[in-house]
């Protein structure tokens, strides 16, 4: 029993992380219609621009960390909708899914050219101690992670849901021509969740990296475990990308544990066809009508 609450509390620290790269989808979509395959670059990109902070330029822990979240705004929030999204999105959604595809080979690329190809160690944020929880030994990064990543997802949903500026992003979302007549600023909706995406990929580095270190290629497995959550859970849906990543997260050290390692990486994959196959729409989401 021990043995299981330890490997169900470290999947739902893991899998806690995967549902904010998912939320990053979700939120991507909602804006734009359009999904970011760039997303799992959005989580490397952060970390590598903390190790710029403490070993170019010299700055303490902290203020490599704050250096990275507004350099990871500016260039994952601002300059991405401004350069990318808002010339591209007139010509249609599927220029856009291409070019976020580029734009995450050139992000993957430039990371590779200016730091190496080899793993790069993060400092951690957290101790690594052992904590008896329940009988079952588990680390205080990973407890601290699950704790830290869920309270995101709470804060963020209280936001949406109990705040004006949360409400108008959720009217931009599901019409913005009925939000701007309603007179909310659609145009600085869609701005402030693009922010919120960078912010929530830059602390999803600053959780997995410690675990994982710091390598330009981390993006293609993250992004692509995240994007599979997001559609599990239903594209449309915050919780539903909350609940897909923890339920990735969980079944993935489960299997690895009570079953194989071996096929641990096609666990993803199977869990999408059988979603797809019996609930297209996710297990929280919600199916949208539209007109051809």
């Amino acid at each position: 029993m021990s043995q299981f609450l330890q490997v169900l509390l470290s999947g739902l620290a893991t899998g806690s992380i995967y549902a904010l790269v998912a939320i990053g989808f979700t939120l991507v979509w909602q804006a734009a219609q359009t999904v970011n395959f760039a997303q799992g670059e959005f989580v490397v990109v952060p970390a590598f621009l903390v190790l710029v902070g403490l070993n170019y330029l010299h700055m303490p822990l902290w203020g490599a960390l704050l250096f990275g979240l507004a350099m990871s705004i500016l260039i994952l929030g601002v300059l991405f909708k401004k350069l990318i999204v808002e010339p591209i999105l007139p010509h249609g959604g599927i220029t856009l899914i291409i070019a976020t595809m580029v734009l995450g080979i050139l992000l993957k690329e430039s990371v590779k050219e200016f730091y190496g190809a080899e793993a790069q160690p993060f400092p951690a944020l957290f101790p690594h101690d052992p904590i008896n929880f329940f009988g079952a030994v588990v680390s205080m990064q990973d407890l601290l992670n699950l704790v830290i990543s869920l309270g995101i997802v709470v804060v963020l949903t209280l936001f949406l849901n109990r705040t004006r500026t949360g409400r108008c992003m959720q009217a931009t979302a599901q019409n913005p021509a009925v939000a701007e007549i309603l007179g909310v600023n659609v145009k600085r909706m869609i701005l402030y969740t693009f922010l919120i995406n960078a912010a929530l990929a830059t602390l999803a580095a600053y959780l997995i990296t410690p675990v994982y270190l710091a390598k330009f290629s981390n993006g293609e497995t993250l992004g692509l475990i995240a994007f599979i959550a997001a559609i599990v859970g239903g594209f449309n849906q915050i919780r539903g990308a909350l609940v897909g990543g923890l339920l990735i997260g969980v079944l993935d050290n489960l299997t690895a544990t009570y079953v194989t390692a071996e096929y641990r990486a096609a666990l993803p994959l199977v869990l999408l066809i059988v979603i797809i196959l019996v609930r297209p729409q996710g297990l929280l989401g919600t199916s949208e009508g539209r007109s051809v």
